[in-house]
């Protein structure tokens, strides 16, 4: 017979037994990703894959469905990060800087929990307590567990009534808080694409739309026919505006592709593809046997350029200044069919001779505003300062591109933003620059079908208009 007696509290009644926390794979994983986005500046898109098969391989029964949770709750918290710590701070009696990161990491996952999905409120409750419990211990989860009640008091919309600002108010700060950007990109946004109120909200909600997975058959390498067999009909369609674009509607791996394996195809989203596509089309006078990506880094235009220089009997070099970047674009033109060179050199201080190309693409280093529905933590990690800082840069890589080229030679300039500052300002201060001559080509006639490209003659893409990333594209040819 065991005489032990079991623990009691002070009040005489027996203690509760320790219980171990359960663990939940699928909010551990999300939130170790939350933590390598926060402590390492680290990009989401590049943390959950590796993060997902360690999980599939440690759990047997973690299946499609925990990784799509796992991935909406990653994304879904850095998209709305903005929105969820204005309804934190309403709910913390302390300032959000005081609490510390990890515990407000899983706040952030148990809000867009309650307030983002479809998510049981006591289950989203109940589950992010639990993982507070294996994370960050006890006391804190108590604190969580706390909190967490409190945001049950309302719906989304009954918060944002509460934390937004009126529009007649402040129109920036109100849409700020209500579409999760920082103000000054809602500003920066907003003279860009010109209009009323309309406008700039469809464009904040397509940002925080998740993108279709966009592929890219390279012309000569693969089709679009074999891209759309091999996904089937009820996970693929045809892409809306370039020819070789295939978009996946219900997911899929796009590694899992024969296609894409053997770096016949790629993953690019459509508007790069019509970027690289427009400088191909651009008419030119005289020969058209060498081609340059002065900005070719990951490889993903260099690719596409390479197939289709390959079908003139043309040339690419392909130039990145960083070496690592250098080695990725070599791997996504290996095995193009026609000839091509990948080489480590700065664009600004280029080792190639003056003239010694027919037609050049600069797609310039740039704040990376116009990918925000891809790179949802770019968006609270990108200062106003970081524009003026990019803008040295992308003019002398336009200068220098111009220079390169041949008396008639055609530049592509692209940045994937569409700052006002990062775009048509950058081509008209280069424009003014002594030493080289250009003018400018009407680009929307090489985007055919494409509506909606404004007055030109460059091209501003938009998430909401186009379903693309925010592209923009100056065409010059060079003339002195």
């Amino acid at each position: 017979m065991n005489d032990q007696q079991p623990p009691r509290r002070k009040n005489g009644r027996p203690a509760k037994p320790h219980r171990r926390p359960k663990k939940d794979p699928v909010r551990i994983l999300a939130f170790e990703a939350l933590r390598a986005v926060d402590e390492r500046d680290a990009y989401a898109n590049l943390v959950l894959p590796p993060l997902l098969r360690k999980a599939r391989e440690k759990h047997e029964d973690f299946d499609a469905r925990d990784a799509a949770l796992a991935t909406e709750l990653v994304y879904g918290t850095l998209r709305r990060q903005g929105t969820y710590d204005a309804i934190l701070a309403a709910c913390v009696d302390r300032p959000l800087r005081e609490v510390d990161p990890p515990v407000l990491d899983v706040l952030s996952l148990g809000v867009h929990q309650l307030l983002g999905t479809r998510i049981p409120p006591h289950a989203a409750v109940s589950a992010t307590v639990e993982l507070a419990r294996v994370v960050c211990g006890d006391g804190r989860a108590k604190f969580v567990n706390a909190v967490l009640r409190k945001v049950t008091a309302h719906d989304l919309d009954g918060w944002l009534e509460r934390v937004a600002p009126p529009y007649d108010d402040d129109p920036e700060e109100h849409l700020a808080v209500v579409h999760a950007h920082p103000r000054w990109i809602v500003s920066a946004l907003w003279d860009a694409l010109g209009g009323g109120r309309a406008g700039i909200e469809d464009l904040l909600d397509a940002d925080n739309e998740r993108p279709d997975v966009t592929l890219v058959a390279r012309p000569g390498r693969a089709t679009t026919a074999e891209l759309l067999t091999a996904l089937g009909e009820d996970r693929a369609l045809p892409g809306r505006w370039s020819p070789h674009a295939v978009r996946l509607v219900e997911g899929g791996e796009p590694g899992a592709i024969d296609a894409v394996r053997e770096g016949r195809a790629g993953v690019q989203d459509e508007g790069s593809q019509l970027v690289a596509l427009a400088l191909a089309a651009a008419p030119l006078d005289g020969p058209d046997r060498r081609w340059l990506d002065g900005c070719a880094g990951p490889g993903g235009k260099a690719a596409l350029l390479a197939a289709l220089a390959a079908e003139r009997g043309a040339a690419l070099l392909a130039a990145e200044r960083q070496p690592h970047r250098a080695r990725l674009v070599g791997r996504a033109l290996a095995g193009n069919p026609g000839p091509y060179q990948v080489v480590t050199a700065d664009g600004t201080r280029p080792p190639w001779r003056p003239g010694s190309f027919d037609r050049a693409l600069v797609d310039v280093p740039c704040t990376g505003l116009g990918a925000l529905r891809r790179r949802p933590e770019a968006r609270w990690r990108r200062r106003a300062e970081d524009v003026a800082g990019f803008g040295p840069l992308q003019r002398d890589l336009l200068h220098e591109a111009l220079l390169s080229v041949r008396i008639g030679g055609v530049v592509g300039y692209a940045t994937c933003s569409p700052h006002p500052a990062e775009t048509r300002a950058v081509v008209q201060d280069v424009l003014k620059r002594d030493g080289v001559e250009a003018e400018w080509i009407d680009a929307r006639p090489l985007l055919p079908g494409v509506p909606a490209l404004g007055d030109g003659p460059d091209v501003q893409l938009w998430p909401h208009l186009h379903g693309t990333d925010a592209m923009y594209l100056a065409l010059l040819r060079r003339t002195g």
